[in-house]
Formats: structure tokens, C-alpha cells, sequence
């Protein structure tokens, strides 16, 4: 499928372009020096967007259209500036309970939470292989995204858009419930503390099997471990599958609906969600399409597709 815009091949004006670029570059690192203080992560992000825009025509829509997830990733990172805890209180011991009372296991005569008999239950199987399903959150995504670029634009525009407005949904959820996850529980009772610093929890297992660092990299840049509820992880392979199901990738999609599946039991069984977390994260996907296909059908969002579809082809 190709787009409904025929490609125009633009040469860049570097006299209109070039200080358009570095003065958002430069406002995006005093912006973020300000909020969460200055990393390498940031230059290397500006690296990244700067070379695209600039070294090809190709690139160039290409970083333009992705400009969208990178959005969606600023946000990410600019939350731990404001923790939802300094907003609504943390909802910990409740929400142990609800799980507990809602999907509780029976074990040896003790009510377990998922999370609790999987502790109880873990194999180095499926240590790796839970490992290597919540790596694929990031690159499977991605790796869609970038096809559809190079194929159908106007389904790359909307899955890119559906899923940033997944993630403003969740966001929004997140500073409205404050949440612990079940590893919390674990490490720290019931007893809320402030700036608790990210943790791989079952995840470690991965870590140490391999005798590697990687989760507890990942984990260290945590924005905030207060927002456990919606699960977004369990979200987003939600809207892949269902952008796949829309284009007929019917071998793809068998992919996409394993990793679906691996995500949503990873999520439970490292300890990073409750099994609510997940369903909420899976309703928060389903609000997020549905709703998604609705405005982009009003005029404001509409404009908006239309003009990011003449910039990407």
C-alpha cells in the first residue's frame, strides 16, 4: 500500500532550517537541565534527531514522523519532575488486598496474590524467556512503526499517534491513582517511601543468568515506581496486534500475539504488575484505539494527519 500523497523530494533550506533545529535542540536541553538535570541520554537523542533531519530526504521524513514517539518519550522522562505521589496518596496495601480478594491462589493452605505463587514457583526458563518478552516491549513497536513508514505512512501516523495517546491516558491514570507494585510489597511492606529508586525485581533473574546488567540499567531510569497501575507494557503490544490485524499480517501477527501473550504473563510473574494492573493496562489500550478512531475522523486531528502526511512522503 503506498500513501495518498504522491512524494515530493524537498531540498532543505539550512538558512530556514538549521537554526529551527538547534533552537530546539538547545531549548529541550535547558528545558530538561532544569527539570530532571542533564544526561548523555539527551545528546544522544539529539544526535540522533539532527543526522536523520539532515542527512538524506529519506531520513529526514523519517525522523519527522517518528518525532511523534519521541514526543511521547520526552513526557516519559519530564514525569519524574513531578511524582504523582506529591499529588493523590499511594495506593498499596488496598490494592494487595483487591488483588489478593479478586485472583488469589490457594497454596499449602495460604491465599496467595499471582505474583506471590510465582515467587514461589519460578523456573530459569522461564526467567529467560519472561526476560526476553519484556525486552521486546521497545523493538517490536518500533520495528512496526519503521515498516509501515516504508509502506502504508497514514497507518504509520495513526499507530504512532494511538500509541502516544495510550500513553497520555495511562499517564493521566497514574498521577489520578497512585500505585506500588507487587515488588514493593515485597521489599518494603506496606509502609509508603518516597523516592523509592527503581528495582528489576523478578527480572534480576534474567540479569543474573547471564551474568549481565541489563534490566537493572533499564530499571535505574525509572520515572517513577508509583505507576504501576495501568500496566502500559501490557498496553502497547495491544495496539500492535490490533494495527496488524488491520493490515492482514497474518503470519506477523501470530508473532505479534505471542509477545502479546509473554508480556501480559511476564508482567505478573517478575513481579512488576498485578494481574489488575494488566487488565487495566489492557482496557486502557482499548479505550485508547476506540477512542483514537473517533477523533481522527473531527477536524483538528484530522488537519493534523493531513499535514504530517505531506511532510513524511
Amino acid at each position: 500500500m503506498t500513501s495518498e500523497i504522491p512524494s515530493q523530494e524537498k531540498k532543505i533550506n539550512f538558512k530556514k532550517d538549521l537554526p529551527l533545529t538547534l533552537g530546539i535542540s538547545a531549548l529541550y536541553l535547558v528545558l530538561s537541565y532544569f527539570l530532571v538535570g542533564f544526561k548523555t541520554d539527551q545528546l544522544v537523542l539529539i544526535g540522533i534527531f539532527n543526522t536523520l533531519y539532515y542527512l538524506s530526504s529519506t531520513t529526514r521524513k523519517f525522523i519527522i514522523g517518528f518525532s511523534i514517539f519521541i514526543v511521547y518519550w520526552i513526557i516519559f522522562d519530564y514525569m519524574k519532575a513531578f511524582p504523582n505521589y506529591n499529588y493523590n496518596a499511594v495506593h498499596i496495601a488496598d490494592l494487595y488486598q483487591f488483588e489478593k480478594n479478586l485472583f488469589g491462589i490457594n497454596h499449602q493452605g495460604k491465599l496467595l496474590t499471582p505474583n506471590e505463587y510465582w515467587l514461589l514457583h519460578t523456573h530459569s526458563f522461564l526467567d529467560v524467556m519472561t526476560g526476553v518478552f519484556y525486552l521486546m516491549w521497545v523493538p517490536v513497536p518500533l520495528a512496526f512503526a519503521a515498516y509501515l513508514f516504508f509502506n502504508e505512512k497514514r497507518n504509520f501516523l495513526n499507530f504512532l499517534l494511538t500509541f502516544v495517546w495510550v500513553n497520555l491516558l495511562g499517564f493521566v491514570v497514574y498521577y489520578l491513582y497512585p500505585a506500588a507494585p507487587p515488588w514493593y510489597v515485597q521489599q518494603h511492606g506496606f509502609e509508603f517511601i518516597a523516592n523509592t529508586p527503581g528495582n528489576t525485581a523478578g527480572l534480576a533473574r534474567f540479569d543474573n543468568f547471564f551474568g549481565i546488567e541489563l534490566f537493572k540499567s533499564i530499571y535505574s531510569k525509572g520515572s517513577n515506581v508509583f505507576a504501576a497501575m495501568p500496566s502500559l507494557h501490557s498496553a502497547y503490544p495491544l495496539i500492535v496486534v490490533y494495527y496488524g490485524a488491520k493490515g492482514k499480517f497474518r503470519k506477523a501477527n501470530i508473532f505479534f500475539v505471542t509477545v502479546m501473550l509473554g508480556i501480559w504473563f511476564a508482567a505478573v510473574y517478575t513481579s512488576h504488575h498485578y494481574l489488575s494492573d494488566v487488565l487495566a493496562g489492557i482496557t486502557t489500550a482499548v479505550v485508547g484505539i476506540f477512542s483514537f478512531n473517533w477523533l481522527k475522523e473531527r477536524k483538528p486531528l484530522a488537519k493534523f494527519i493531513q499535514s504530517m502526511l505531506k511532510l513524511i512522503s
